[in-house]
């Protein structure tokens, strides 16, 4: 099911994920259980490491694509990421084409990158190292997230950039770069979400989003957008014992 992910996501099929965040195997393995095409697992906000993340990827197996948001746009997260076996990374704050195009880089092996060669969980611990080799390039996903003014200022130029394979909006990071945080309805920031949109969809790059709920994610649907992201683990399971308990308390 996962190998077929950065397929579906360049085909524009809408792709439905969840966002995890707990470092525990078992909430992940949960979620991919339930029947999600592709679950986001942060490690720039909150504790998953490469150490969790090696745990969650084993719990997945591959039943939902595991894409990895690393800390930052640099050589070393983003290989270890996929060393351990990730389905693709997403990469914050890639505000540039250079930027872009660094993370593209490291993400693919050579001739399309340079991207560091080393025997890991991805490998087979080396035992299937060839055949994976041969496949990686063809199925790791490169997913950026634009989230700043900068971004939208260049994303003109990002579109260009072989080897993206959706653009990622993080829409309170972006409202806060102008000026407007949590503001999603100001006119300068739909001013901005509507550039990146039109920007995207007419270069034919996918475009995702993350909402807490599915009538906030709704409206990109409709506009497009087809890398959905829809809660996040701890408000899931906060919710519904909240709900549960509320249900317990309430007279028969």
């Amino acid at each position: 099911m996962a190998g077929d992910f950065r397929r579906r996501l360049k085909d524009r099929e809408t792709v439905l994920g969840t966002m995890i965040t707990l470092p525990t195997p078992s909430v992940a393995e949960i979620l991919a259980n339930i029947g999600f095409d592709w679950l986001f697992v942060d490690g720039e906000h909150g504790p998953i490491e490469t150490t969790e993340l090696a745990g969650i990827l084993q719990a997945v197996n591959n039943r939902s694509a595991c894409l990895y948001r690393v800390p930052e746009a640099a050589e070393v997260p983003i290989k270890k990421a996929l060393d351990l076996g990730a389905d693709g990374i997403i990469v914050p704050q890639t505000n540039t084409p250079e930027q872009v195009a660094d993370v593209v880089k490291w993400a693919r092996y050579a001739p399309q990158g340079a991207r560091g060669v080393g025997l890991a969980r991805a490998h087979g611990y080396g035992m299937s190292f060839a055949d994976y080799l041969s496949k990686a390039n063809e199925q790791i996903s490169v997913v950026v997230q634009a989230e700043h003014a900068l971004a939208i200022e260049n994303i003109e130029k990002t579109v260009q950039v072989e080897g993206i394979d959706a653009v990622l909006l993080g829409p309170y990071d972006l409202s806060a770069s102008l000026g407007h945080t949590g503001e999603l309805d100001h006119p300068a920031v739909t001013q901005a979400i509507d550039h990146l949109t039109e920007t995207c969809l007419a270069a034919g790059i996918p475009l995702g989003v993350f909402g807490v709920t599915a009538g906030a994610i709704r409206p990109y649907i409709d506009r497009g957008y087809s890398l959905i992201v829809a809660g996040v683990d701890t408000m899931l399971l906060g919710t519904s014992a909240t709900k549960l308990l509320s249900d317990l308390r309430s007279p028969s």
